[in-house]
């Protein structure tokens, strides 16, 4: 249950002196169901920063919160509506009010900015939605990268993977670090380059990779044997 206290320190500044205990009583209270009373406080807390420019009311606010609840646990804009309002579904009942005219009124409510901006707080990343099929579709990739017969599929899993597993982009402060190339590099550049051209020849000369795998590295006047 919430308490009046943890309510005030919820919401922006501005609007801690409209926390009532009367409020904070019909939130809690918003509904008979438990495990609905509990979402509907749960959101109450959670989307509160919409209120941060007091453009709106405490009241319509858990009212708005009510229906963007019952909502997002399935219910149709007009069930939605009509729970969250039923004092005024009784009463166009009553009024004998037409279907057509019910279906406006809560679709004027459902397009509310007040609605909308909630709605915008709860929805979640399609990534975090999704994040069982991502993983999915990199483990087909990785199967197909092994098993493909075809070594254009082969190699068209290999670069879905290096596209999709590649490092983040760095996004905080930069280190400056001086790349330039020192006359060390350069001596083992030219070793490396050496190196790769050598066992080119062995391989066309027949010797097999195991062979050239199991060669040292001598260097000999900046030459490979």
């Amino acid at each position: 249950m919430l308490t009046k206290e943890i309510v005030e320190r919820a919401v922006p500044a501005n609007l801690k002196s409209a926390i009532t205990q009367s409020l904070v009583d019909n939130v809690n209270n918003a509904t008979a169901d438990p495990l609905i009373a509990e979402q509907i406080r749960n959101n109450f807390v959670s989307y509160v920063g919409v209120l941060k420019d007091g453009k709106f009311k405490t009241e319509d606010y858990l009212s708005a919160v009510c229906y963007v609840s019952y909502k997002l646990m399935g219910d149709s804009n007009r069930d939605a509506y009509f729970k969250t309002f039923p004092q005024r579904y009784q009463l166009l009942l009553q009024k004998g009010t037409s279907e057509k005219d019910i279906s406006s009124y809560v679709s004027a409510y459902n397009k509310g900015k007040l609605v909308n901006l909630i709605m915008e707080q709860s929805l979640v990343p399609t990534w975090v939605l999704n994040q069982d099929v991502h993983q999915r579709a990199i483990n087909r990739l990785a199967h197909l990268m092994d098993s493909a017969q075809s070594e254009k599929v082969q190699a068209d899993a290999a670069i879905g993977l290096l596209t999709h597993l590649a490092k983040p982009k760095e996004a905080g402060p930069l280190i400056n670090i001086d790349a330039r190339e020192t006359s060390g590099m350069t001596e083992l550049k030219d070793l490396l380059g050496n190196l790769a051209a050598k066992q080119l020849e062995l391989i066309q000369a027949g010797v097999t990779a195991k062979e050239i795998a199991a060669q040292r590295i001598v260097d000999v006047d900046a030459k490979v044997v």
